[in-house]
């Protein structure tokens, strides 16, 4: 659609305001109608527990109202209380009459994370985040204590005639409380009954309540409007347009808290994952380690896609790459010792960090010189059991099901190598050079273990 059918009528400014965001609620009355408010009612009491986000409010009944029937508000006030009352119970209602409908809040919705409350003024929009939405509910609590102050006498009379037959003997079985692990407890105090108990031992706090009209009221009115609006002046305007010019990266960090987002994301993400705000937060060869360590096997390029900060020149990051990693025939491998650091063993059979260190440089060692191994070849020179070579190999290779052979989860890339990644590609073929004499060390002794393992097995044959 074009532009011509469809013109911007009105440009609207929006700002937002957040000195009442962590105290800013909607009461809503669902079942009051639109004409029946509470624009003039009075409030004599108000409490609220800050833990639950419960509020209660008791507004006042006009008793000298043509329309308000005294003999049942005394009735009801009587029923509640009682004819003997004690002065050491608080009442319900102190003048003897019904003269106060209280209500108790529910929260229909529990993330209010995408609602706001807006003024519109002078043609501009003051936007405040809320802190919960909740539904006044009359509460009908005198109904609870007449009926529980009516069983308490009734079982009083009974006890007082002594009519009740003797109480026949039962038996009683004894459990024991069993001990509850960590998801058996989350599950426990997310129940109703948990949540209801909680809610019921948190204590009210009396609260003021100050009129609509009054001027408390008005000041903290005045917080609903952001910088820039007729109410707060010029000089607020030209202070925060001028907090406007950031860069967008700047403005994004303003807008959003690194350290709640952090510990959102880490509790859903698996372990030993790392989230990009925190990567970003880490220093380079820290960052390629850790993409390294995730990606097992990648290239140059995939690399530098990865990395939070993409100005960062692709020289720099070749020159620390070869501090964390391996170029395996055009492709990057995590070294042996941040897979395997001091201290640490395998994951199945508990060898020891040294060993698995030897074993893994090994085989990286023979994927520079073919394309595909075999286990159990590297079980006779590695001398570690199959599940241990079967865990490294997982890490950096793929199993061919048709020959049963391993080769890397990457095609060899040498053909695609820039001019520095090849002198980083020599110099580590005069590294892997240096340590040939150790490897082929290992595998003759392999070759003669196995050699007299045969021989004598012949000899006890014969």
């Amino acid at each position: 659609m074009e532009d011509e059918d469809d013109p911007v009528v009105e440009e609207i400014p929006v700002h937002l305001s957040k000195a009442l965001a962590e105290n800013l609620y909607v009461l809503q009355y669902p079942l009051k109608s639109a004409t029946a408010t509470f624009d003039d009612g009075r409030v004599v009491n108000c409490c609220v527990k800050p833990i639950n986000q419960q509020i209660k409010v008791d507004y006042a009944l006009n008793t000298a109202s043509k329309n308000y029937d005294a003999f049942k508000g005394e009735q009801f006030a009587l029923a509640a209380d009682g004819k003997q009352r004690d002065k050491n119970q608080k009442l319900t209602f102190r003048s003897g009459t019904m003269d106060k409908q209280s209500f108790l809040s529910t929260k229909p919705i529990e993330d209010v994370s995408r609602y706001l409350v807006c003024i519109i003024q002078d043609g501009e929009m003051h936007a405040t985040p809320l802190q919960g939405i909740v539904s006044m509910r009359q509460m009908f609590s005198y109904f609870d204590k007449q009926d529980k102050r009516t069983k308490a006498e009734q079982k009083a009379e009974q006890d007082a005639d002594g009519a009740a037959e003797d109480e026949e003997l039962t038996q009683v079985t004894v459990k024991f409380a069993r001990l509850e692990n960590e998801k058996v407890r989350k599950a426990r105090e997310k129940s109703f009954n948990y949540l209801s108990k909680m809610e019921a031992e948190e204590p009210w706090c009396e609260t003021f309540w100050h009129e609509k009209t009054s001027a408390t009221a008005e000041l903290e009115r005045q917080k609903l409007f952001g910088g820039g609006g007729s109410a707060s002046g010029t000089g607020r305007l030209e202070t925060d347009n001028a907090a406007l010019n950031v860069k967008p990266v700047e403005y994004m960090d303003m807008l959003i808290s690194k350290e709640k987002t952090d510990r959102n994301i880490d509790s859903l993400l698996p372990s030993r994952v790392i989230c990009m705000h925190k990567l970003k937060q880490l220093t380079l060869q820290e960052q390629l380690k850790v993409i390294l360590k995730d990606a097992k096997v990648i290239t140059s390029q995939q690399i530098l896609d990865l990395l939070p900060d993409r100005t960062i020149a692709p020289e720099k990051v070749r020159r620390l790459l070869p501090q964390v990693g391996w170029l395996i025939r055009g492709n990057w491998v995590v070294q042996s010792e941040h897979i395997y650091p001091d201290g640490s063993v395998s994951g199945t059979n508990g060898v020891a960090a040294e060993q698995m260190r030897k074993a893994r440089d090994y085989i990286m060692f023979r994927f520079t010189k073919c394309d595909k191994l075999e286990r159990h070849q590297l079980v006779a020179v590695t001398q570690l059991p199959a599940e241990e070579i079967r865990e490294i190999l997982s890490t950096i290779a793929k199993l061919n099901t048709a020959d049963r052979t391993w080769s890397m989860l990457l095609p060899p890339n040498e053909g695609f190598q820039c001019v520095d990644e090849q002198e980083i590609s020599d110099r580590q073929g005069a590294f892997w050079t240096a340590r040939s004499d150790k490897f082929n060390e290992m595998e003759r002794n392999s070759s003669a273990s196995t050699s007299k393992r045969v021989r004598k097995r012949s000899t006890r044959d014969s």
